[in-house]
């Protein structure tokens, strides 16, 4: 005998708010990335000040209104050269971060789906990567291909991948226990075929909540890379560059290290917390699906993981449909 239960009238009703309290602060970190993104791709409307233009008489001047982040020891504008610095950083920082979700999920899909002992050789050199500092893999990269902006996109990308993978990996192996998978496998869907529209579409969702994390550590990684000379080279504006290049003056002219390293801190806090909403709100396991009202108002719509799957599962055809 079948049992009816009261369904609720709604999905949103079924499915408990998120607080409303992080809404406010992931608004304030999103917008603040978009300025930073705005300087970045048009560093023109948010300063008129040329970064390279010197002026003797005006050296080491302290925050004005002439020059808000005053001036350092050539006479240029802080707050242009801050300004103009976020492009490198973050075209650095994106790029690479792009690169390691291709490669992280395209190895991690692969290991996922490969016969076990494939899977083990694959995981262990993951392991071995892992087990390996950021930094460190980053540094053997740009002792080889050279100092730039191109070799830290390299630098970042191979450095995180692993991390990606690892996940990915472990994700596909979920997913391919799901009802909907075997059932596919059944029907005689090929392994690639299968990826590509059942494992990878699930996976889209977690990879976004992972590259979004990632932007703030691959801020610090390329910044951490042009502190050290391995990047953008002075007297082109970099915020990694213009903070080494102010830290033996600091305290007689306090503000050229300052708001570089300013702009690297809020810029990597504001990527965590906008990567640690996403990560609530995008979460699969909860069934949760993010949307813009979500982070205005900081309610929560049932979707996710958990609604792809009954969409997936209602395209299978079931064997006595195909008989």
């Amino acid at each position: 005998m079948a049992v009816a239960l009261d369904a609720p009238s709604t999905v949103e009703s079924a499915v408990p708010d998120r607080p409303r309290g992080s809404a406010p602060g992931a608004v304030l970190a999103a917008a603040f990335l978009a300025l930073v993104l705005l300087a970045a791709v048009a560093p023109a409307l948010v300063t008129g000040t040329d970064p390279l233009a010197a002026d003797p008489f005006a050296a080491l001047l302290g925050p004005s209104g002439a020059h808000w982040f005053g001036t350092d020891q050539l006479g240029r504008d802080v707050f242009s050269r801050t300004v103009y610095g976020a492009r490198p950083v973050l075209v650095a920082s994106l790029l690479g971060v792009v690169l390691a979700t291709l490669a992280g999920v395209a190895l991690g899909v692969v290991a996922g789906v490969s016969p076990r002992w494939l899977n083990s050789v694959i995981m262990r050199i993951i392991d071995v990567l892992l087990a390996l500092p950021v930094l460190l893999i980053a540094l053997i990269l740009i002792s080889v291909a050279g100092a730039g902006i191109p070799s830290i996109v390299i630098a970042i990308g191979v450095a995180f991948t692993p991390g990606f993978a690892r996940i990915v990996e472990a994700s596909v192996r979920t997913l391919r226990s799901v009802e909907y998978v075997q059932a596919a496998r059944v029907m005689g869907s090929t392994g690639a075929r299968t990826s590509f529209r059942h494992l990878i579409p699930n996976l889209m969702t977690e990879v976004v909540v992972l590259g979004t994390s990632a932007i703030g550590w691959a801020v610090l990684t390329a910044t951490t890379l042009s502190f050290l000379g391995l990047g953008v080279q002075l007297p082109q504006p970099d915020w990694g560059s213009d903070l080494a290049a102010g830290a033996n003056q600091l305290s007689t002219a306090w503000w050229l290290s300052t708001f570089p390293g300013l702009a690297i801190t809020i810029t990597i806090l504001a990527a965590n917390f906008v990567g640690d909403y996403l990560m609530t709100a995008l979460d699969p396991r909860d069934g949760v699906r993010f949307s813009l009202s979500t982070m205005l108002t900081g309610r929560s719509r049932r979707g996710g993981l958990a609604a792809l799957a009954a969409r997936q599962e209602a395209d299978v055809p079931r064997p006595e449909e195909s008989a």
